[in-house]
C-alpha cells in the first residue's frame, strides 16, 4: 500500500513562483516531467538565485540589479538557457560579471538552481518568465554588457518560422538593452535559422556583425559545447556562432 497522501480529499498545496499576476505552479511534478530534486531546488534555492518577475520596481522603473547583486559590475543576459549548461559554465569561469538567465521551462530552471547552489555561484540569478516581458519591464536600456541566445527553438517547419525568437522587433528590443560596445552572441545548428538571423540582425540599426555581413565565427572559448550540440554534430549538423557589436 502506498504511503502517499490521499490527494483526492486533501490536494497538496503546490510551491509557486510569483510572476506578476501569473503563478507558475509545480503541478508538472505530477506530469512526470519534474523530478523531486528539481522540485526541492525551487523550494530551497529559489529565494537565493531566483528573480520573481514584478514588472520592474513596482513604480514603472527597471529593476535595480546593483541592489540584487550587492555590487556594480558588467552584466550578461542569457535568453532561453535550457538546462543551464552554458550559464553554469559562465558562473564557474566569469566571476567578475553578474549573470542573468531567463527560461520558461521549469525542469531546466530547477536543474540549474541545484547546480548554482552546488557551485556557490552567487553572481548568477534566474527568471522563470517570458523573456520579452523581462526585457521590456525589468532591464534598463543600455545596461547589459552582453546578451546570449544559444540554440533557440528553430521552428524548422516553414509555416512555423514566424514563431522564431529572432525577428525584427525582438532584434530592436535586445539592441536597445546593450551598452555601447556591448556584444550579442547567438548560436544555432540550423543553417536556415542562421540565414534568418543574418537577414534580421545585419539589417538592425546599431548592430555590426564582427565577421562581416552574413559572417560567423568559430565557437568562442566562453561558450561550452553542449551535449545536444555534440549529438547534432555526430549527425552531421553544422553550428553557426554569430557575434554582433553594439555600435
Amino acid at each position: 500500500m502506498s504511503d502517499a497522501p490521499d490527494t483526492r480529499k486533501t490536494p497538496p498545496k503546490p510551491f509557486t513562483v510569483e510572476e506578476g499576476r501569473r503563478q507558475v505552479r509545480s503541478f508538472v511534478l505530477r506530469q512526470g516531467r519534474f523530478t523531486e530534486a528539481q522540485q526541492r531546488a525551487f523550494d530551497t534555492h529559489w529565494p537565493r538565485f531566483g528573480l520573481d518577475y514584478t514588472a520592474g520596481d513596482g513604480r514603472g522603473q527597471p529593476r535595480d540589479f546593483d541592489a540584487v547583486f550587492g555590487r556594480k559590475a558588467p552584466r550578461v543576459l542569457e535568453i532561453g538557457f535550457g538546462n543551464g549548461e552554458a550559464l553554469r559554465y559562465a558562473g564557474q569561469h566569469d566571476k567578475d560579471r553578474d549573470l542573468i538567465g531567463i527560461e520558461v521551462h521549469a525542469p531546466g530552471v530547477g536543474r540549474l538552481l541545484n547546480a548554482l547552489a552546488e557551485d556557490g555561484s552567487d553572481h548568477v540569478r534566474v527568471y522563470h518568465h517570458d523573456a520579452v516581458e523581462v526585457l521590456r519591464n525589468e532591464i534598463a536600456d543600455g545596461s547589459l554588457d552582453e546578451i546570449r541566445i544559444y540554440f533557440p527553438d528553430p521552428w524548422h517547419k516553414k509555416r512555423h518560422n514566424k514563431r522564431r525568437l529572432v525577428q525584427p522587433e525582438f532584434a530592436k528590443l535586445i539592441t536597445s538593452k546593450l551598452a555601447a560596445g556591448g556584444r550579442l552572441h547567438l548560436a544555432t545548428d540550423w543553417h536556415d535559422y542562421a540565414e534568418q538571423m543574418w537577414d534580421v540582425l545585419d539589417a538592425t540599426l546599431g548592430l555590426a556583425n564582427r565577421a562581416g555581413p552574413r559572417g560567423s565565427v568559430p565557437r568562442p572559448e566562453w561558450r561550452p559545447q553542449t551535449h545536444f550540440e555534440t549529438r547534432g554534430q555526430k549527425l552531421g549538423h553544422g553550428v553557426w556562432d554569430l557575434l554582433y557589436d553594439r555600435t
